[in-house]
């Protein structure tokens, strides 16, 4: 008689995110009357009423008014949708304007910001001091996570490093695929993505260069 075949091992369940989602609530918490104020004045500025830049973003005119009030804590998401009707860079949303000099930013005191699902996060490695052409950031994906981005800025470029995982980025109709140590160039200013395939977070280290600062 045959010996009845074994069962196949079960295969190891996915690796969690290191995704602190109460950091990352108190950090958008934290960030909520700066970008109030930034937005109101960058509205203000650009003569445009709150049902004029819901039309041009896609934001609500009542999120828009709860954000301005710092009432609201905005995504990812709708801070692009925001810094894209508005053109400005991402960090005139962000920004607080401090001393200048040399400044060390601790891992501890850097800011997250969360999609709504809380799959990504993105961490920002340049000060909050002023709009700039250049930033720097960290990126984090969950296994079997999408963040689909809306178009930057025109002329807008990201680089990007995969330093643990596997990362696929569709950008231009076409879909790259990264492993740890790849790296990719491509021009941000229509809608591109970044999803995980695989079964553990991945890491990547994103520098995005405008066309020229603003904001």
């Amino acid at each position: 008689m045959k010996a009845s075949a074994k069962p196949a091992a079960a295969a190891p369940a996915p690796e969690p995110p290191h995704i602190d989602a109460a950091r990352a609530e108190a950090d958008a918490t934290d960030l909520a009357p700066v970008v109030g104020g930034n937005l109101r004045r960058l509205r203000t500025r650009r003569g445009l009423s709150l049902e004029r830049l819901a039309q041009l973003s896609g934001v609500s005119r009542a999120m828009l008014g709860q954000i301005e009030l710092g009432q609201s804590a905005p995504t990812i998401n709708v801070l692009w949708k925001i810094a894209r009707a508005l053109e400005v860079t991402f960090s005139a949303l962000i920004s607080s304007r401090t001393q200048s000099g040399a400044l060390v930013l601790r891992a501890a005191e850097s800011k997250l910001l969360t999609s709504k699902d809380r799959t990504f996060t993105s961490r920002a490695l340049f000060p909050f001091d002023e709009p700039r052409r250049v930033e720097f950031y960290e990126l984090r994906l969950a296994p079997g996570g999408v963040e689909e981005a809306d178009p930057h800025p025109p002329g807008t470029v990201e680089n990007l490093v995969v330093t643990g995982g596997t990362v696929e980025i569709e950008a231009a109709g076409e879909t790259h695929k990264l492993e740890t140590g790849d790296s990719i160039l491509f021009e941000a200013d229509a809608p591109h993505a970044y999803r995980n395939p695989g079964r553990g977070e991945a890491v990547m280290y994103l520098v995005m260069t405008y066309a020229e600062a603003i904001g």
